[in-house]
């Protein structure tokens, strides 16, 4: 019997309100060849980073491994506009690990977009593919933000067919 190669991944990110004034983003990915976690925090309502940690347990890139300690370089950044361009800056003097700063940007990602999810639970359910399309397509052009952000506006689905994707 011929060896299979099998990979699998998992990537989760999760935003918690502590309280009126801190949110706790963090961002777990694993898979066949990585183990990692990121998380920060974020004081309200500025949406400034008070604090950020982070662990490389198991990789194959040598440059990620003991480069957690480049997050603390996060610290007192705003998110906002620039922010990823600010954070890739930041996390890249310190390691050329480029998955801890994709990491970052995930959970900045996710304390943005946890403020569109009642916008979003009011969105209207339409029925009609097309009209479906229509709806999702522009709201997605309007916050590019969403793109890629969920299954359903992933590269592929029909929701965010002809839209390009932002540049990283």
């Amino acid at each position: 019997m011929p060896k299979i190669l099998q990979y699998s991944r998992n990537r989760c990110t999760s935003v918690e309100q502590i309280d009126d004034q801190t949110m706790r983003s963090s961002c777990r990915l694993q898979d066949t060849l990585t183990d990692a976690f990121v998380e920060i925090m974020v004081k309200l309502p500025d949406l400034e980073i008070t604090s950020a940690r982070g662990e490389v347990r198991r990789t194959y890139q040598e440059e990620c491994q003991g480069s957690d300690l480049s997050l603390e370089k996060v610290v007192g950044v705003r998110i906002g506009p620039g922010v990823l361009k600010i954070i890739k800056g930041l996390v890249g003097e310190e390691t050329d690990c480029k998955q801890l700063a994709f990491m970052v940007e995930e959970c900045c990602h996710g304390v943005i977009l946890s403020f569109t999810k009642d916008i979003l639970l009011k969105t209207p359910r339409p029925e009609d593919k097309d009209e479906a399309k229509a709806f999702y397509g522009n709201m997605v052009r309007e916050n590019i933000r969403l793109y890629n952000r969920c299954a359903a506006f992933a590269p592929g689905s029909f929701l965010v067919e002809g839209i390009e994707p932002p540049a990283r």
